[in-house]
Formats: C-alpha cells, sequence, structure tokens
C-alpha cells in the first residue's frame, strides 16, 4: 500500500473535515443598504476565493466585492469559524476552507450527472484494460474524486477522497503544470519534495522543467516515481471555458504496462476527458 501523502508544511491552515458536520451554522450579520444580504455577501466572497485559485487578503476581498473593511472582517471571521475559509500561512490572507471544500467535493459526487461520470470512467476502463481514476486539485494535493478499479489480480487501491501529492503524480504534475506560471513557481516553493521512490523529483528545479515539458505536450506521466513499479500516465479535463478542472488518469504495475504502452492509451484518455468536460 502507497504511503499518504504528508500535509505540505507550507500549505493552508485548516480545521479538520471531521470538524465540518459538527459547526454551528453562520450567525448573521447585520444588513448594510446597498450591499446585499449577508448571506449573499458571504457566498459572493466565498464564490471569489473559489474562482481566483489562490489566498486573498483581507483589503483585497473588500475591495473586489465592494464592501467596507469591517463588514468584510465580519464575514470571514464567521465562515472561518464555520471550517468555509482558512487562514492561509502568512496569517493575512484567506482561503477556501474544509467545509467548502467538502460541500464541493459532495456536489460533485451526488446525483445522476456523478453517475454519468461514473459510466464514462467505467467505458474508459474497458477500453484500455487498467485502472483509470477522475482527480482534483485540493489545495496543494491532488483529491480522487472517482476511480474504477480494472479485474486484476495486481492492483493499487485508492479510495475515493484519497490525497496523493502533487509532486510525484502524473495528476499532479499535471495540475502543477497547467497553472498560470507565477502561481505555479510560488506552489512549487512551497512543496516539500519527498522523495517517495529512486524516481521521485525532488529539486524545484527539476519539477520546474518537467511541468514545461508537460505543457507542452498536454499530458503528464508518472514514471514510477511515487510508486517504485508502477507507471501511469493522465491528461487534463476542462470546463466550458477552457480552464482545467479535473485530469483523467490511467495507471498499472510496470510488469503489465509499460511507459510506452502507457502513451499508447493518450488518445482513449482525451476522448474520456472530452466527454467529462460536460458533466463537471
Amino acid at each position: 500500500m502507497p504511503r499518504p501523502a504528508r500535509t505540505p508544511a507550507a500549505a493552508v491552515v485548516v480545521a479538520t473535515a471531521a470538524d465540518v458536520s459538527s459547526v454551528a451554522p453562520v450567525a448573521p450579520v447585520a444588513d448594510e443598504p446597498g450591499s446585499g444580504s449577508s448571506a449573499e455577501r458571504s457566498l459572493r466572497l466565498l464564490a471569489l476565493l473559489a474562482n481566483e485559485g489562490r489566498a486573498l487578503t483581507l483589503a483585497e476581498l473588500a475591495a473586489q466585492l465592494g464592501l467596507p473593511k469591517g463588514t468584510a472582517h465580519r464575514i470571514c471571521t464567521q465562515l472561518l469559524a464555520t471550517g468555509f475559509l482558512a487562514r492561509d500561512v502568512d496569517e493575512r490572507s484567506f482561503s477556501v476552507g474544509p467545509a467548502l471544500r467538502k460541500l464541493a467535493f459532495d456536489t460533485l459526487n451526488h446525483g445522476v450527472v456523478r453517475g454519468l461520470r461514473h459510466e464514462v470512467l467505467s467505458e474508459l476502463v474497458r477500453q484500455v484494460g487498467e485502472t483509470c481514476n477522475l482527480t482534483t486539485l485540493d489545495g496543494a494535493q491532488v483529491l480522487y474524486l472517482d476511480r474504477v478499479e480494472a479485474q486484476w489480480p495486481l492492483r493499487l487501491t485508492l479510495d475515493v477522497g484519497s490525497h496523493v501529492p502533487l509532486h510525484c503524480t502524473a495528476s499532479g504534475k499535471l495540475f502543477l503544470a497547467l497553472m498560470p506560471k507565477k502561481e505555479r513557481d510560488a506552489l512549487i516553493d512551497r512543496l516539500p519534495l519527498e522523495r517517495m521512490t529512486a524516481n521521485t523529483l525532488t529539486t524545484a528545479d527539476a519539477l520546474r522543467a518537467e511541468c514545461d515539458a508537460i505543457a507542452k505536450g498536454g499530458y503528464s506521466r508518472d514514471r514510477e516515481e511515487f510508486i517504485a513499479g508502477l507507471v501511469a500516465v493522465a491528461v487534463p479535463v476542462r470546463d466550458a471555458a477552457g480552464a482545467v478542472r479535473a485530469a483523467l488518469a490511467v495507471h498499472a504495475p510496470t510488469a503489465r504496462m509499460s511507459m510506452d504502452e502507457a502513451l499508447k492509451r493518450i488518445d482513449a484518455l482525451k476522448a474520456a476527458a472530452e466527454k467529462m468536460s460536460g458533466l463537471l
């Protein structure tokens, strides 16, 4: 079994997800003329953070939302208390919290659309003959949204909801490579780059070079970098606006699938990613 990914030392400081279900509801904030209801302002603030994809300071939140700093501060304080916001490492900025991540995860894995995504994944496994997974970026880690196992006696098992590192997995390196360069460089500087195998990239320069190559090629490879004897390839899943929202990957033991054989499955992965893009 693989070692679970460690939370990066510089990752966002958050409450545990187990605490989410027991938190109290957000206390109301007194309405202010022209600024919308307290609920609307809270939702607008969360939507802004989710859309930005980075931590924002109180001043940035207030300015972009057109709110007085005092009002923005009260909203942030209450959303922090309920886990929908989290303090970033510098303590002056705010980022998406565990309660909001859980809400997004539950939404993506609920109902008819989730079933349609799972069917796309199942069909992909039937085509390529190996285990495939759908993942997304969750802070400084990769989050498994869905997974379909191939029917082989030798296989790796990772449950939906599991996290794996960015720097040594096909999906993780893909997310890094397709970020804006400034954001990617800042995140790489904060990652611990722990050595998982003899092939793991453990320097920022090597990882940046790898990301440049991935961005040009449009797909990513894991050459036994996460688990010795396991290879994988991944392609992006984009939304209607072209933004990368998820990744589709296939992986298998080297005893059954070489890297060259894995690369032959890229076209099938891209076709499935195209189908998946309309189901996000």
